[in-house]
């Protein structure tokens, strides 16, 4: 059932109302489609296909047992995985991430990020490459929301940023990336779990839809006539957007998994649709949903995974509940990029907030350490085959080649073909400000 307005209670079937698209409140928190999409269409909107896929991997990874290992150290900091060779000769990563060694030549380890202010989880940086301390009133913008204020959509019915992250526990878990001072108009759109068959209108809906519209249509006549504001010159393309979106099915049927072969389905496997504790689901499809949304014309596609803050049981959680399912699943969406044609245009990165101690605790955990920490880059035409960055002999601090989170962003922006470090967005106060106070890597463009 297509419904409008607003209501955080719950619905029978237990699906919460902000869940549903809605004609007017597309679960933006109030603002209205039409509103979204006459801001997007003010920032131009381009024909450009390039778009970012990030990967936040909740609450921190240990980098030295994904992409860092330490075979040579002492037991309480070595751990219990062991190294194995990749497809590029000399890049060594966990064993039990067997399916990215395949494809090596393809991604880019990092191995010394930093920039965390401190141990505290939360999805900021990732999306921002900045930290809070100093921040603007209303908050940096995420990457996707500033690409969605800049370029704008590739088209009326697909957004251009959009999360597949669901809400978690603890909230920064199941941020998306926030739109901070450019405002809701640039949040991104969240379609999760049953609100997706709402996405598609049937007959009966159709229907009802047109009574709707017109209804819409004589509120906006009204007001045109007792408001002299000039946002009304562009409300009825504006509207037609929004309805665009809907009786579109274009969105729907990117994220509907039944339109890929089995093939396709069995290489990215499904892992878990339920969320890991306080964390994120560890759901394989979101991968694949992902590389179908940016298909069909998103620009900023972010997903959230697992709940890696393993401060006991660092080996056993990794090896059986967290790194199999993240392995296949980002494997198999860097392959199909490349496979589908999309890798010079799509970029990819995968990271969490920090790393973990370089020395195991009593519970066999690893605690937050934000001196360094790892991720893994991939795609968007960036040189690939090659490891950035080396932490010393127990993983425990940068000595080669730091990599600020800052960088990485500006890499992302640089791929998407804006220039992090002449391009401004206004804040609150109209204020120009730059998108990334750090440099793209030269290595990687």
């Amino acid at each position: 059932m297509l419904n409008i307005g607003t209501n955080r209670a719950q619905l029978c079937s237990g699906v919460s109302r902000r869940e549903f698209l809605r004609v007017g409140a597309l679960g933006m928190g109030g603002l209205s489609l039409p509103q979204l999409l006459q801001a997007e269409a003010q920032a131009g909107i381009t024909n450009s296909n390039k778009a970012i896929i990030m990967i936040y991997l909740v609450g921190a990874p240990p980098h030295q047992d994904m992409y860092d290992l330490k075979p040579d150290a002492p037991a309480e900091i070595r751990g219990e995985f062991d190294p194995i060779d990749t497809n590029v000769p000399g890049i060594r990563i966990s064993e039990h991430m067997p399916h990215l060694s395949k494809i090596m030549d393809k991604c880019v380890p990092l191995r010394a990020v930093y920039g965390s202010p401190n141990g505290a989880h939360d999805s900021y940086i990732c999306y921002t490459g900045r930290q809070k301390p100093g921040e603007p009133t209303g908050g940096w913008p995420s990457v996707g929301a500033c690409v969605s204020k800049l370029l704008g959509p590739t088209s009326p019915d697909v957004p251009p940023f959009i999360g597949l992250a669901p809400d978690a526990g603890h909230p920064p878990y199941g941020s998306p990336g926030l739109p901070g001072f450019l405002g809701i108009a640039n949040a991104a759109f969240r379609p999760s779990g049953p609100a997706q068959k709402d996405m598609v209108l049937n007959g009966g809906n159709q229907t009802r839809l047109d009574g709707r519209t017109s209804l819409l249509k004589q509120f906006e006549d009204f007001r045109r006539q007792v408001d002299n504001d000039r946002i009304y010159d562009q409300v009825d393309d504006i509207t037609a957007q929004a309805l665009g979106i809907l009786t579109s099915s274009r969105l729907a049927e990117a994220m509907d998994l039944s339109k890929e072969d089995s093939a396709t389905l069995e290489m990215y496997g499904t892992g878990h649709e339920a969320r890991y504790g306080d964390g994120a689901p560890r759901n394989n499809k979101h991968f694949l949903m992902a590389r179908r949304l940016v298909e069909a014309g998103a620009r900023v596609v972010t997903l959230n995974f697992g709940r890696w803050d393993f401060h006991s049981r660092n080996f056993s959680e990794a090896k059986n509940t967290h790194l199999p399912y993240f392995d296949q699943a980002l494997a198999a969406l860097i392959k199909d990029l490349h496979d589908r044609g999309l890798a010079e245009d799509v970029s990819v990165v995968a990271w969490g907030e920090f790393g973990r101690t370089p020395r195991i605790n009593k519970d066999a955990g690893r605690d937050h350490w934000p001196a360094v920490g790892g991720g893994l880059i991939a795609g968007g035409g960036m040189r690939t085959g090659q490891v950035i960055g080396a932490t010393d002999k127990h993983a425990a601090y940068p000595v080669e080649r730091r990599t600020h989170f800052g960088e990485v962003i500006a890499t992302l922006y640089h791929q998407m073909g804006i220039n992090p470090n002449t391009t401004t967005v206004p804040d609150l106060t109209g204020r120009p400000q730059y998108l990334a106070d750090h440099e793209p890597m030269r290595e990687l463009i």
